[in-house]
Formats: C-alpha cells, structure tokens, sequence
C-alpha cells in the first residue's frame, strides 16, 4: 500500500492544535502505518528548503493550524498550498482566525504599543520596537511583516476542508484521519462536525425561563440539569456547530463557540445577540440597557473566535499592494 504523504503546520496559535494530533495516543502508530510526514516543525526537524524541493502536489494532505498573522505565515500558507493536493485549516484560528482574530479590533501600532511600552512588566524607555530588517557586525537580521490585521487560511489560499475547535477533539480528528485513509471524502468546503448546534443536542433542560442580567462562570456554581443560559450564563450553543460532544458544557461551563457557527449562520456573534435579546424578561428600555451592561466584553463573548469572517471582521484598514485586505504595517 502507498503510504500517504501528510504535513502539518503551525502559524499564529497557541501550539494546542499540534498537541491535540499526539493526544489521539497509541492510534498515532496508526497514523504512522498509514502516512509518513514531510513537515511537522513541533516535532522534527524540517527547514522549508526540504518543502521548497518537493514536487507540487507531492503531499496528499496539510493540515495547517493557526491564523495568519505576518508575511511568514502567508508564504508558507502559499508554498504548502502549491505542494499538497488537498489543504486543511485545522482548528479554529485556521478556520475563523480564533483568538488570535480579536486583535483586528486593534491597530498594528496599538498592538505593538501595548506589548513593547504599556504592559506593567515592560521596562522600555528607550521605546525599541521590532524592526524587519536590521543590521549587525555579522550580517543583516530579518524579521517577518507584521499585518495590520489578522486573517482566516481561507483567505489567504484555497481551502477543501476545515476541522474546528480549540482544539479539534480526538475524534473529529481520527474522523478525519478516516477519510483521508479510506478516500471517503467529504465534498469540498465541509466543515467536519454536526449540523446542529450545541443547543440542539445539549441534554440539559430547557424552559423558556427569561432572565433580567447575566454572569461570568467564575460568580456561580451552576445547577448541573438546568440550561445555563436560563441561569443567567452566557452560552454561545444557540450559535455554534456541534460535533464537540458538548464537552465544556459537561463540565458545567458554557459553550464559548470554538466550533463556530453552522452552515445556516451567516455571523455567530449576530445570532447570538438575537438568542440573548429574546431571553431579557423586561421590556422597559432602562432595565433592558442595565441587563446588557452586564454583559462583560461583548466582543471578546459573541466573536471569541470568529471575529475574522464575521461580517464585522474588525477595523477597517486600507489594501496594500500585494497584501491581503487589510494590509501590512508600513516598512515590513
């Protein structure tokens, strides 16, 4: 049997999704009978000259994790779209810019003024800033272009399928395995996981109750049976896909949306506005404005992790030559 030849990568995330691949266990000797592996930069030792030498189309799969942040990350996004047939954005900043994402709410300069002067550990009086080029007695160092904001894989290259979470769970992950070893496919475009939402296939109980304020899960100790939602919790299940086995929620935690929103929603954190306006019992316009201002962060609650493909996507920033929508920050 020809063993399939696989890749993986990690761009702007936290390195969970790479770890999430080993957490499958002792099926990875699976994976090892069935695949060999021609990139996998967290655990051997790779250069891209080693990928800029295969053939175009050599690698059967790239599962490819993390958003894209800087020109590195676009170069490699585009090298590993050139030499695999079939790109996965795997995990949830690969699918919707995750976390990372929420810095489109940000200027590059506010970002770089945050982490390099105003943070409380930062001592800088001199204000250094990274630079892209500079020059030393042993040659000229080179940073990566910074974006000025931050973007999904799908819109820097083509993408056949897309496996969310934060992490994927092990067995979307073996699902998806499966199908690229048995060639059983999906059509492209599909996003591994449910059709229903959460909400739809969570067990709790569900009474239509209407609540006059919310809460952040670290102010109570939820009823176990009870929909958290009707406790006053803000759960994103009315708005995000299945397919995680509802997890956080068994831990008595809310859904915070990873999975993001089904085929039938056009921006997650939209309907999930709706979902809430309908469960404020009041009606009075100075009570309902006083249940909302208990809502801490609402963009950081209903766009956690898709604040890149929602309809906001974030600030508007002006389109550079040869960048993506968005630009990049002027001299990189």
């Amino acid at each position: 049997m020809t063993k399939l030849k696989l890749a993986f990568y990690w761009a702007a995330s936290c390195g969970g999704c790479d770890v999430a691949v080993l957490d499958i266990n002792e099926k990875i000797l699976d994976v090892a009978a069935l695949a060999d592996i021609y990139l996998w930069p967290i655990a051997m030792d790779f250069k891209y000259k080693d990928v800029q030498a295969l053939d175009d189309g050599f690698i059967d799969v790239c599962f490819y994790n993390g958003a894209v942040r800087n020109t590195e990350q676009r170069e490699i996004a585009e090298l590993l779209r050139q030499k695999s047939k079939v790109m996965v954005a795997f995990g949830s900043c690969a699918c919707f810019g995750g976390i990372p994402g929420l810095a489109n709410l940000y200027g590059p300069q506010e970002i770089l003024d945050r982490v390099y002067q105003e943070t409380p550990s930062t001592v800088n009086p001199e204000r250094v800033r990274p630079e892209t080029n500079w020059k030393v007695k042993e040659g000229r160092l080179t940073l990566p272009g910074f974006f000025s904001a931050v973007y999904p894989l799908s819109d820097i290259v083509q993408v056949e399928y897309y496996v969310p979470g934060c992490p994927p769970p092990v067995d979307l992950i073996l699902r998806a395995v499966q199908a690229i070893a048995t060639g059983k496919l999906p059509p492209p475009g599909t996003v591994f996981g449910s059709d229903k939402t959460v909400c739809d296939t969570c067990p709790r109980k569900k009474e239509e109750k209407k609540v006059k304020g919310f809460k952040r899960p670290h102010e109570v100790i939820p009823e176990a049976e009870k929909c958290l939602l009707e406790q006053g919790l803000i759960c994103l299940g009315p708005a995000t896909r299945g397919g995680c086995g509802a997890r956080c929620i068994e831990a008595n935690m809310p859904c915070r949306g990873c999975f993001g929103p089904t085929d039938r929603v056009l921006d997650q954190g939209a309907k999930m506005t709706a979902a809430l306006g309908g469960m404020i019992s009041s009606r009075n316009e100075t009570e309902v404005r006083a249940a909302l201002a208990t809502i801490v962060d609402p963009a950081g609650t209903f766009y956690r992790f898709t604040l890149s493909t929602s309809l906001l996507k974030g600030r508007v920033r002006p389109v550079e030559k040869g960048c993506p929508p968005g630009g990049i920050v002027a001299g990189s």
